[in-house]
């Protein structure tokens, strides 16, 4: 697919650093440490850190032994399978698609702010949440600049009136976690903001989070997004690792169908999906997109003007600036942000 490239200030994006290592953290025998996740997000990274080489049987394998070698304690199943003597690598690697994970990591989360003020873990690291919050801004103020050529208005460059235009996006952040995403966001001058995740722990801390920091207008809900109960569409819909998370449940390929089915119907017409991954690359959500625009169009008469069906979701552009490696003779990046325009 062709994409629609706008230039982007360099100015409005902090420096790319590889973040640093995570710190050991001691935690009591039954709650998950620190270290523990920080080593399970890095296994989503297996296959980029591959030069995006590895085919999907490997990436599995590979992450299941870096798993293997985590203590995690022993998690309520939240799903049920029909296959005969499941593979315990096949369960461990699954840790991350599970409700219960969740629930038990946002719990220490949130024990831990209130005893020590912690925000918890930022999947991906501070300089990508910047990173992508900085670019998502620079995104939408071209795109908010081109509707108002299209109104036959005259859009300059004013600060002001991007600022205006960005204040009346309404935004969604699903899978939002501790929430900071939307707090680095409304920095950037969004303030029509809403972040969902299934973990009510999860938003419960985000809660609290937003109202210490200064940004009690957040609004925050209890909501999973493959059974989503919001009834209302998104003129920006963010997600950062919430799709890899999805990917790695027992039920991963059925899961990511209804992750897009869902998220086609929360994005406003015209709207964005901006889309953070650290274990699928920039192509694979190209072609998992085309994937769902040809699904789509399949069941959809043709346009009379121009002789096709429409596409749901268009590539508009993706991060340039993420520190990338060698490997094989390839090069490839530990992360990717994409962004989607829903047609």
């Amino acid at each position: 697919m062709a994409g629609v490239r706008w230039p982007l200030e360099d100015s409005d994006l902090p420096p790319p650093r590889v973040p640093a290592a995570t710190a050991a953290a001691a935690a009591a025998a039954e709650m998950i440490s620190d270290d523990d996740r920080s080593v399970a997000a890095d296994s989503w990274s297996i296959k980029s850190e591959y030069g995006s080489t590895l085919d999907d049987e490997q990436r599995h394998v590979d992450a299941a032994e870096v798993l293997l070698g985590c203590n995690f304690p022993a998690a309520a199943s939240d799903y049920s399978s029909d296959k005969d003597g499941t593979d315990s690598n096949e369960v461990e690697a699954s840790l991350l698609g599970l409700l219960s994970y969740w629930d038990a990591s946002y719990a220490e989360d949130l024990a831990n702010f209130h005893e020590h003020g912690h925000a918890g873990e930022i999947w991906f690291g501070n300089e990508v949440m910047e990173t992508v919050a900085a670019w998502t801004k620079n995104l939408c103020a071209n795109v908010y600049q081109l509707q108002k050529e299209d109104d036959n208005n005259n859009c300059t460059s004013d600060s002001g009136r991007t600022s205006e235009g960005l204040s009346g996006w309404s935004v969604l952040d699903i899978g939002t976690g501790n929430g900071l995403l939307l707090q680095e966001l409304a920095k950037q001058g969004f303030s029509n903001l809403t972040g969902t995740d299934y973990s009510e722990g999860a938003i419960v801390l985000a809660q609290n989070l937003a109202t210490r920091n200064g940004y009690p207008n957040i609004n925050f809900l209890v909501d999973d997004v493959l059974e989503t109960k919001l009834d209302r569409k998104f003129q920006l819909v963010m997600d950062k690792g919430t799709l890899d998370a999805i990917g790695l449940h027992p039920d991963g390929p059925l899961k990511r169908i209804m992750y897009w089915e869902s998220v086609s119907n929360l994005v406003a017409p015209g709207g964005i999906l901006v889309i953070t991954s650290c274990n699928n690359t920039k192509d694979e959500l190209l072609q998992e997109v085309e994937n769902l625009n040809q699904k789509k169009t399949s069941t959809q008469e043709l346009d009379p003007e121009s002789g096709s069906t429409p596409a749901v979701f268009q590539y508009i552009d993706h991060v340039r600036t993420y520190p990338t490696i060698m490997f094989g003779g390839l090069e490839g990046s530990r992360v990717c942000s994409v962004a989607f325009r829903r047609c």
